[in-house]
């Protein structure tokens, strides 16, 4: 259908009634338009009435059905939306309603009647409607209606599309009487890769289900697991508060550390395994489901031979070709990758350090942790040249790149350059990158000194680490009175796409205070996903969506709890980075808060007290002087 002929649609929708069955109605006053793939129209446009112009009130209830074959799914795409939103719930006035649960009903066709629910149900702008829309099963209805009210809202376009259902199905072994429980084995003379699904995916997954992939690799293999795309709920709560969620364990069961939990919307999110045993955990409980997941795996040998690095030394000797036999003799370690299967923690120097890197030296570097690993680089020495010190860009001088792994794709996060020691560096996942240029160098120039490490601490010296979750700490009275917690990789900038939580546990009759000695979360008042705010938020309850968030640089901050226990939950975006925070807590009983709120109080009296004196003083000067 196209502007052309969308003058004559009215007319077309009346006599199309008469060509569909009475099960496809919802009621006997919809009017309905077909499209099938029965007749090779496999794919095509859709739009609302009189699409671009403004689409008529009154419209009771007109219904776009979308029938492909059995084996088939439908897709639709929506180019543009605009629907007059005249309540906030789009119930009623102007709506689309979205039937996607139809299925085959007995021996006759597919279809929904007056006792169908729907799926959603939308209005509003573009921003309103989905990216896309997939039914369940070989059916798929839009019911559009409009109320009383005429508006200058233009409806909506979109593009339709029959995919066949076989290109979602599991890689895996369905366990048997199980309904998405899969066993996924490395077996000689099979394929070492694959792909796995949430239910009904692309389609929105069910509720109230829970489904379980076993990966079980052979000796000297390991796992890897990449969530292409996972879209479960949006926004950026914590995980702790979402009812859909996905949790992988780095072992056979639920037992096993926990290496990642997924419940936002994540591209690209890899995940490597320390042993021959993985397990995903896919748990539905929510209301209203997303459009799930879907990842590929692979079987992967372990990387603990020697072999690589005849090969970095090859590549790196033949990468700094021309700058003379000396020099690439000193240089052969420039191309490095350094795996945490062969080392945990190492040092790393610009060539021919300390003394001054060659020209024209170029070297890449390329870091792969495990399991709940992430890579941690603390800088010891850093001198590179400066060729003018009006010139703060890196890209025109000797710099040092830091890159990381950003929705499946490599992200410069930061460039280095100059004399000034950089704070250390996190990673975001098992992945970092590092380029070096020494374009120009002199004697003055020493290079750098790095010390790497390996680390599932995430660089938090204190509390005791939970396995149950990816980055969570325990402070309990019983065994830490006092002391100071941080922000990931503090006083470094803390990595992204990660969230952190601090639980505080006193006796009954305690509670904690903290107070923040530092505090810098990029974001913006009110910390929340729409401006891209990092943020750090305490709660007195383990679930908890209604709390204030915090975020920015804040010269003061305390909180205490309400009760005998604290959450503070720091969760960072893929976006922008900043050096996090740091805090002082203590734990006190309740007849002991006073020591905390009192002084302030009586400080704010005291100051209170002598301004009032300064000013009769002042007064008394007044009076005395026009006297």
């Amino acid at each position: 259908m196209n502007k052309n002929t969308s003058t004559t649609l009215i007319l077309l929708l009346h006599l199309s009634l008469n060509t569909v069955d009475e099960g496809y109605a919802i009621n006997p006053t919809c009017t309905c338009i077909r499209f099938t793939s029965t007749y090779g129209k496999e794919r095509g446009t859709f739009s609302s009435p009189d699409y671009p112009r403004p689409y008529p009130p009154h419209i009771d209830c007109l219904l776009y059905t979308f029938l492909p074959s059995p084996h088939e799914i439908v897709e639709l795409v929506f180019t543009d939306f605009d629907v007059y939103k005249e309540h906030l719930d789009c119930i009623r006035g102007d709506y689309l309603k979205v039937y996607s649960e139809g299925g085959i009903q007995g021996p006759g066709p597919p279809g929904i009647n007056e006792y169908s629910a729907w799926s959603r149900v939308i209005c509003g702008s573009r921003a309103d409607a989905p990216p896309a829309l997939y039914s369940h099963g070989p059916l798929l209805i839009l019911e559009f209606h409009t109320g009383s009210r005429t508006s200058n809202a233009t409806g909506f376009i979109g593009n339709y599309r029959f995919i066949d259902r076989r290109n979602f199905e599991t890689d895996g072994v369905q366990v048997p009487e199980t309904w998405c429980d899969y066993v996924f084995n490395s077996q000689p003379n099979r394929p070492v890769h694959g792909r796995l699904y949430s239910p009904r995916y692309p389609s929105s997954y069910p509720s109230n289900v829970r489904c379980t992939y076993h990966f079980n690799a052979r000796l000297h293999e390991r796992i890897k697991l990449v969530f292409e795309e996972s879209f479960l709920q949006k926004g950026d709560e914590s995980c702790l508060n979402r009812a859909d969620i996905i949790k992988v364990f780095d072992g056979r069961s639920a037992t096993a550390p926990v290496l990642a939990m997924l419940c936002n919307e994540v591209i690209g999110y890899e995940i490597l395994s320390t042993g021959s045993e993985l397990m995903v955990q896919f748990t539905a409980n929510s209301n209203n489901p997303g459009q799930g997941f879907k990842a590929s795996f692979q079987f992967q040998m372990d990387d603990k031979s020697s072999s690589d690095a005849d090969v970095n030394k090859k590549s790196s000797t033949e990468a700094i070709a021309g700058l003379g036999p000396a020099v690439s003799a000193a240089t052969s370690s420039c191309h490095q990758v350094f795996s945490s299967d062969k080392s945990k923690s190492g040092k790393l120097t610009s060539p021919l350090y300390p003394s001054a890197y060659p020209q024209k030296t170029q070297c890449h570097y390329d870091f792969l942790a495990r399991g709940r690993e992430r890579v941690r680089l603390v800088f010891e020495d850093f001198s590179l040249q400066r060729i003018s010190d009006n010139i703060i860009d890196c890209e025109s001088m000797d710099a040092l790149d830091i890159f990381l792994y950003v929705d499946g794709r490599l992200e410069k996060m930061v460039s280095f350059c100059g004399n000034e020691k950089p704070k250390p560096i996190m990673s975001n996942g098992p992945k970092l990158s590092m380029e070096f240029r020494g374009i120009y160098s002199s004697r003055y120039s020493r290079g750098f000194k790095i010390s790497y490490s390996f680390v599932e601490d995430y660089g938090i010296a204190t509390g005791s680490q939970l396995l149950e979750f990816p980055c969570a700490f325990v402070f309990n009275s019983s065994e830490w009175g006092r002391g100071s917690v941080t922000s990931p990789n503090y006083p470094g900038l803390y990595p992204r796409d990660t969230e952190c939580n601090y639980f505080f546990y006193g006796h009954e009759n305690e509670r904690v205070h903290l107070q923040f000695t530092y505090f810098d979360v990029e974001g913006v008042i009110p910390c929340e996903a729409v401006s891209a705010s990092d943020y750090v938020q305490f709660s007195s309850q383990m679930i908890d969506t209604q709390s204030h968030r915090y975020c920015g640089q804040l010269k003061e901050l305390h909180a205490t709890s309400d009760k005998n226990f604290l959450r503070i939950t720091f969760k960072s975006n893929d976006r922008l980075d900043a050096s996090g925070f740091k805090a002082d807590y203590i734990f006190l009983r309740d007849s002991e808060m006073h020591s905390i709120t009192m002084p302030d109080e009586e400080n704010a009296f005291r100051i209170l007290v002598l301004w009032s004196m300064h000013l009769i003083i002042i007064l008394l000067v007044c009076i005395i002087i026009y006297n």
